[in-house]
């Protein structure tokens, strides 16, 4: 199936533009986790314990705050999870206490005696153990984009991989900087979301590589900058249906999957779109810039040196 018939869009033109917008998303989102003060992590990262209750009928957030001020954690943090009798208590820092369940439970119940209550999901973990984790997940990240870098100059050259984890670290920054805007919490399933989209960037960046190897034999003629945007055109149909049919199917987890996945799927979301942005104006563009680099090096030293 071809989406688009022989296009002719020349992409590396306005590499400049691209790169203005992408600056300007990385920095909008740096902004806003300078005044949030850093991603906001969930109780798998901080440590503590969240409760999933389920009332008979609809109760309001202020009626359960008051219940759980009776047992000193008005504090808590409380907010409807998918329906308005459903609700997520979390209370960060308490995850050694092995009566806090019984505790909010038991306040509930006696502030709100006409609306049974019934625990559907308790998540704990120590503060130790989330930092721990805090720490695993930044070395995971660290250490796949180390392992990339040296794959990918190993089946390609030195500057295709530059050009490849500098993709995914924009990738990475700009969904970050989205869940920043947006309040949403970095949890462990919305981790696994980066290191999935971080594999879905690649796979993509690897697609439009191998066309351009492939055309700087057939074009040896032809500049740089000509075969990478003749590789992106013939790759371009493939691209759009690819990530098009993606984006469907977790679009629907994202509606109809339910309150859990939610940031896993708003992840992919935004991973999807930025990925193949990102194939196509951050990872080819730096391989150009950088054999400009190198010309212009090449260049300065073949210069006689004045006397």
């Amino acid at each position: 199936m071809e989406f688009l018939r022989q296009p002719n869009l020349d992409f590396i033109g306005v590499r400049k533009y691209m790169y203005v917008l992408s600056a300007s998303l990385i920095a909008i989102g740096v902004i806003s986790l300078i005044v949030h003060r850093g991603p906001k992590y969930s109780i798998d990262f901080l440590g503590g314990t969240a409760v999933q209750l389920r009332f008979e009928k609809p109760v309001q957030i202020g009626s359960l705050r008051q219940a759980l001020a009776t047992v000193g954690l008005g504090q808590a943090e409380i907010k409807h999870f998918g329906a308005s009798n459903e609700v997520l208590v979390r209370m960060p820092g308490s995850g050694q206490n092995p009566s806090l369940v019984n505790d909010v439970v038991g306040a509930m119940s006696r502030v709100l005696a006409d609306n049974p209550v019934e625990v559907r999901r308790v998540e704990r973990v120590g503060p130790k153990i989330g930092g721990e984790l805090r720490r695993a997940a930044v070395y995971a990240v660290l250490i796949s984009l180390a392992l990339l870098l040296i794959y990918i100059s190993w089946r390609f050259e030195f500057k295709f991989a530059v050009g490849a984890v500098a993709a995914l670290f924009h990738d990475v920054m700009i969904t970050l900087g989205v869940f920043s805007l947006l309040g949403q919490e970095i949890s462990l399933t919305v981790l696994a979301a980066f290191l999935t989209l971080v594999g879905y960037s690649l796979n993509d960046t690897i697609v439009v590589y191998d066309r351009i190897r492939e055309n700087l034999k057939i074009f040896r003629r032809d500049t740089l900058e000509s075969v990478i945007n003749k590789s992106v055109n013939q790759v371009l149909s493939r691209t759009i249906i690819t990530s098009g049919t993606t984006f469907l199917v977790v679009l629907t987890l994202f509606f109809l999957g339910g309150e859990v996945i939610r940031g896993f799927a708003l992840a992919l979301l935004v991973g999807i779109i930025v990925g193949t942005y990102s194939s196509v104006y951050v990872a080819s563009p730096i391989v150009i810039e950088l054999e400009r680099w190198a010309e212009a090096r090449k260049s300065a030293q073949r210069r006689p040196r004045p006397a």
